[in-house]
Order: structure tokens, then sequence, then C-alpha cells
């Protein structure tokens, strides 16, 4: 499956983004998904997963309160909103499929990523 991650872009601190998570060649349903970020120099690092279904979110300690994981299963896409965003927030953000883990290497797909700059 080829994912697209698509919303990213320049935001003031504090301010809000949503990110979308869409598959080409095959549809979303059945997979779960995950969000990751990578920052210059730094490691990719978990933000938030979600199961097939929804039923199951995990997020990282460092979002929680501000990002959540949905998804929308009729259209199919998965979707990141990101809020009260800090410019230790920036990186870019990929989509992932097909786990609920944090671990980068449980997921065999994976998006080109998407810009997300905060400026403080």
């Amino acid at each position: 499956v080829q994912l697209q991650a698509s919303g990213g872009g320049l935001v003031q601190a504090g301010g809000s983004l949503r990110l979308s998570c869409a598959a080409s060649g095959r549809t979303l349903r059945g997979y779960s998904v995950g969000w990751f970020r990578q920052a210059p120099g730094k490691e990719r690092e978990f933000v938030a997963a979600i199961s097939w279904n929804g039923g199951v979110t995990s997020h990282a300690d460092s979002v929680k309160g501000r990002f959540t994981i949905s998804r929308d299963n009729a259209k199919p896409a998965v979707y990141l909103q990101m809020s009260r965003l800090k410019p230790e927030d920036t990186a870019v953000y990929y989509c992932a499929a097909d786990s609920i883990s944090s671990r980068t290497a449980s997921y065999a797909y994976w998006g080109q990523g998407t810009q997300v700059t905060v400026s403080s």
C-alpha cells in the first residue's frame, strides 16, 4: 500500500494543524496506522497510532492532550489533529502502516512525509 501524508505547513506556536493520511493503490480500510515524526539530526519518533477499526489508539507522552489521532473508514483516511503546537513539534511527519506499535520496525509501509514548522 502506498501512503500519502498531507496537511503540513507553517504555523505559529499555539496554533493547530490537521494532518491527513490516505492510501493509493489499496484502501486504508483494515490497516492500523501510525504517525511518526523526524526532526533534523534526530531519530524518527513515534507520535500516535490507531487500530484498523479505530477501537484502540495510543499517543506519545510528549503529545498527549494536544494531538489526537482518528480515522474515517468511509473515506478512508487517518487524521492527526495537532493543537497547542510548540516549536519542538517542528519535524517531518510520516504516516505508516500496518501496526499500532511505537516501534518504527513494526511498520512495513511508509508515506513520503509532510513538513510541519512551528514558529515561536
